[in-house]
This record gives structure tokens, C-alpha cells and sequence, in this order.
């Protein structure tokens, strides 16, 4: 049964996607644009199958549960769950330190 989910990026994600899109455009256009459809195809899932993310594990040793990631790798697009909405918390490069980052954004400055 395929469930209807309303998507909402945060500004945070906005701003995050934006920041990747132009930092890769400075060495290649054409990248840059794989990349953004990429990743907004790879989170076009969240409309139907949001449960499909993976609990992220370095808040699952705090005993976090409420904040799922898909991967679109080497990016990690942090999200959760309402009811029917699911809110885009962050996009992040995995390869810089997503626990320091993750804990400051979702757990720290919870709005």
C-alpha cells in the first residue's frame, strides 16, 4: 500500500543543497547539476516510502530514533517524520564530521 507523504525541506536543507550545487559548479557546471538531480531524485522517495531511511546511527547510540537519513552517496539527506509530512532536516557530505554536526543541528537547536 503506497502511502502519500507531504515533503518539506527546512531552510538548513536548502541552504545545504545550495552550498554543494555551488561548490561543485566552480570546477564543472554540468556536475553540479548530475549532482542536484540526483539527489532530488533519490529523495523523491520520501513522498511514498520515507520509512525506508535508516535510523541514523550516530544518533541511534543516544537513543535518537525519530531522525531517518537516505543516502546519495557521498550525501546524507537527514529527515524525519511527522504524521504524514516528512521534514528535510540537512543535507550532509558523510565525509566531514556528520555526529559533531548532527548533534549541534537536530539536538541542540531543536526548534
Amino acid at each position: 500500500m503506497k502511502h502519500s507523504y507531504k515533503v518539506i525541506w527546512s531552510n538548513t536543507a536548502e541552504h545545504d543543497l545550495e552550498h554543494i550545487i555551488e561548490y561543485i559548479a566552480i570546477d564543472s557546471l554540468s556536475n553540479a547539476l548530475k549532482v542536484l538531480t540526483k539527489i532530488k531524485k533519490k529523495s523523491s522517495a520520501l513522498y511514498s516510502f520515507p520509512e525506508r531511511g535508516r535510523i541514523i546511527p550516530e544518533l541511534r547510540e543516544f537513543n535518537i530514533l525519530q531522525y531517518r537519513e537516505i543516502i546519495v552517496d557521498p550525501w546524507r539527506v537527514i529527515y524525519k517524520i511527522t504524521d504524514k509530512i516528512v521534514f528535510v532536516m540537512s543535507v550532509l557530505d558523510s565525509r566531514r564530521n556528520v555526529e559533531d554536526i548532527l548533534l549541534d543541528r537536530l539536538v541542540n537547536h531543536r526548534n
